[in-house]
């Protein structure tokens, strides 16, 4: 499909292949502009903050920070010092710059940022918008277009990297999620209901010099209905929970349906547009309703066929979660009735749905044609080590493994610990035994598990030269307790230490 006609725009014409030169000469790269702001400036501007990098960059008459100047901090440069940064009259005529004045602002924002192997790529948004801003987005068009967040960085991160020969990204923004996308499908199609959207993510494809998209306007999965299958379909969709505002919602955040609606559709209709084996990972708000344990509200969601692995991030109670989303929109800068007006309409909203708190998570389903599906749903708020995309595939390989070995089978296989992972023994100094012994993952999702003397015991002999079996007896004799009883007892322990990633089936 062709890039929309999009007033406001730049269109990605001839300027975009000098203006991607002039960028890379300028260093006008994540690498270029830590070494040009400092990590201080450089942090802030993640933040939306922009007073740091403008004092970083007063007085600098270079290519760098003139482009800083322009296309992140949006102020207007001469037109001489923009010519020295970068195709001037291919930048104007493409629609990337405007004449003001003797000066030159730029009509969109670009954001340097760094690929899944290190490319240089670039980010393209809506003026003013290249993150996250601390003003929200008020007084914004509710079709505003957002770049790089950190929503966006996080799934682009979890998302399985394997190759691919059709990627679907679902609400595709800024195009974040389409850009990685690009390196290891051979054809990605990216949808949004806002046509603004579409060309702003050709813009980022464009600049980048990723292959274009299959750019589809539409909600949901109706661009696609009838086609094939996709090997992966990724989504960070619009999924605030908030109450009905026709007219006046933002495209971005808010999808038109009420409560998590949207996100149970996406979920449950997921299976029906993905190939066999194929991945679908998105982002997701959940409700936690009186009465209801959301685990089992939200596992409901997942369609036959299956595997699924969700976890719940965040939790706000949904006062919280009001005040969040209304500065998102810039409503406490108003009017303090009005901004009251809306709190209380959000409450409401909330009361009416019998809704206690919001979570917030990722959601990750493996199409594996199963009839006994895996469902893991759990609450992890901890520190975990990004990027996760690796971790997630090996977390459904360990399932199926897990499915297909009943108690016998478990005990024939041979298991070594996972990379990183460690053993720490706790107690009181000078002690003779430790009170404790833990297994900790210093990687992925850096889980921990107190062991029992058998466990700690086992754990320390699985190299991956002996059966589980083997080393289970081995312990019993010097424990003189009886081998078929340690046999009978392992399963129930063995099997979530495998489960949650501390050992591995060897091979």
């Amino acid at each position: 499909m062709s890039t929309p006609v999009t007033p406001g725009l730049p269109v990605p014409g001839p300027a975009v292949a000098p203006l991607r030169d002039a960028l890379l000469a300028a260093s006008f790269t994540p690498d270029g502009l830590l070494d040009l702001l400092g990590a201080p400036a450089y942090a802030a501007l993640a933040r939306g903050e922009t007073v740091p990098a403008l004092r970083a960059t007063e007085g600098d008459a270079g290519p760098a920070a003139t482009l800083v100047r322009l296309f992140l901090l949006q102020r207007p440069v001469p037109e001489a010092a923009a010519r020295a940064a970068l195709p001037l009259a291919a930048a104007l005529a493409d629609g990337w710059l405007a004449r003001e004045g003797g000066e030159v602002r730029a009509a969109v924002d670009i954001r340097p940022y760094a690929g899944d192997d290190g490319q240089d790529w670039w980010i393209v948004s809506d003026a003013g918008c290249a993150v996250g801003r601390a003003a929200g987005a008020g007084g914004r068009a509710r079709d505003v277009v957002l770049g790089v967040g950190g929503a966006s960085t996080t799934l682009a991160q979890l998302t399985v990297r394997l190759p691919a020969r059709r990627v679907l990204d679902l609400g595709t923004g800024s195009g974040v999620q389409a850009l990685h996308a690009s390196g290891h499908a051979e054809s990605v199609t990216a949808t949004d209901v806002n046509p603004r959207a579409l060309r702003i993510a050709a813009l980022t494809l464009a600049l980048s010099g990723a292959r274009p998209a299959d750019l589809r306007q539409g909600s949901l999965y109706e661009p696609v209905t009838g086609e094939d299958g996709y090997d992966l379909i990724v989504s960070n969709p619009p999924f605030v929970i908030a109450p009905p505002a026709p007219g006046a919602a933002l495209t971005y955040r808010e999808g038109g349906l009420g409560g998590d609606e949207l996100c149970r559709t996406l979920v449950r209709r997921a299976a029906g547009h993905l190939a066999d084996d194929g991945w679908c990972q998105l982002l997701a708000n959940w409700q936690h309703v009186e009465g209801e344990d959301w685990r089992e509200r939200v596992a409901a969601w997942v369609p036959a066929g299956c595997d699924a692995w969700i976890v719940q991030r965040e939790q706000q109670d949904v006062t919280e979660y009001t005040e969040l989303w209304l500065r998102d929109a810039g409503a406490h800068q108003g009017d303090r009735a009005a901004y009251e007006a809306a709190y209380g309409a959000w409450l409401d909203e909330f009361a009416a749905r019998r809704t206690r708190a919001v979570g917030f998570g990722w959601i990750t389903l493996h199409r594996s044609g199963t009839d006994h599906p895996s469902l893991t749903v759990e609450d992890w708020p901890h520190t975990v080590e990004q990027p996760l995309g690796e971790t997630v595939r090996a977390h459904f390989g360990r399932q199926d493994f897990l499915r297909r070995a009943d108690d016998a089978t478990l005990l024939r296989t041979r298991y070594e610990p996972a990379p990183g992972v460690v053993q720490e023994q706790l107690g009181e100094p000078g002690a003779e035994d430790p009170e404790h012994v833990v297994l900790r993952q210093r990687h992925g999702m850096r889980r921990a598990t107190a062991m029992d003397t058998v466990g700690a015991g086992f754990a320390g002999g699985c190299d991956g030269t002996l059966p589980a079996g083997a080393i289970l007896d081995a312990i019993a004799q010097i424990l003189g307790e009886r081998g078929d009883t340690l046999r009978e007892q392992a399963p129930r322990w063995l099997r979530p230490l495998v489960e949650q990633g501390f050992l591995l089936p060897r091979g």
